[in-house]
C-alpha cells in the first residue's frame, strides 16, 4: 500500500483511487485494521507529493535556468502569481477530485516557490480526505469496488478534459485579443 501510493503521488501510473477501495473492502471484510490503513495511505501519499515539489523547488534550477535564458522571465513570474494566488485551491482539489494533476501541481508548485508549509497544509488536508473518502467508500460499497473505481476514474478524466478545454479556450481568446490589437 505504501509503495504503491507513494509512487502513484510521483507520477507513476497506479490505480491509487483502486487501491484505495479494495483495501476499504478488506477493513469491511476485518482482513485489515482501518486506522493503520488510513494513516499508512496517507503519509505515503503525502511523502510522494513532496518528492514532485521537491523536484520542483531544488531540481528545477536547470529547468529555470533553460526559461531565463530563453526571455522567458515573465512567464515565470507569471507562474509564481498564480501559485501565490490558486496555489491553495490548486493543491487541495489535485489531491482528491482532479488527481491525474497531482504530480504536475507538486513539481510547478516547487518550480514557482510555492511555500512549503503551505503546500503542506494543504497536501495533508487534501490526501486525508481523498483517503477517507475512498476507504470509506470501499468500507461501505465493498460489493461494487469496480463500479465505483470505473466511475471515479472517468469522472477525473473528464474534469481533466474540461480543465485542458478551458484553458485552451482561454488561450484561443488571449491570443485573438493579441492579433486583434
Amino acid at each position: 500500500l505504501f509503495a504503491a501510493l507513494g509512487l502513484a503521488a510521483i507520477g507513476m501510473p497506479l490505480p491509487g483511487t483502486l487501491l484505495l477501495l479494495a483495501v476499504g473492502s478488506l477493513v469491511s471484510q476485518g482482513e485489515l485494521p482501518l486506522w493503520p490503513v488510513v494513516a499508512t495511505a496517507i503519509a505515503a501519499a503525502v511523502l510522494g507529493d513532496q518528492v514532485g515539489y521537491v523536484v520542483g523547488r531544488w531540481g528545477g534550477e536547470r529547468l529555470l535556468g533553460g526559461i531565463e535564458r530563453r526571455d522567458h522571465a515573465g512567464r515565470l513570474a507569471q507562474a509564481r502569481a498564480l501559485a501565490a494566488r490558486w496555489g491553495a485551491l490548486g493543491i487541495f482539489l489535485s489531491r482528491w477530485l482532479i488527481g491525474p494533476l497531482g504530480p504536475w501541481v507538486n513539481v510547478s508548485s516547487g518550480l514557482a516557490a510555492y511555500s512549503w508549509a503551505r503546500f503542506v497544509f494543504w497536501d495533508v488536508l487534501g490526501e486525508a480526505l481523498w483517503v477517507g473518502l475512498y476507504v470509506t467508500a470501499g468500507k461501505v460499497f465493498s460489493d461494487q469496488v469496480t463500479v465505483i473505481a470505473d466511475l471515479s476514474s472517468n469522472l477525473a478524466w473528464a474534469l481533466v478534459g474540461m480543465l485542458l478545454a478551458a484553458f485552451s479556450a482561454w488561450r484561443l481568446v488571449h491570443a485573438l485579443r493579441h492579433d486583434e490589437a
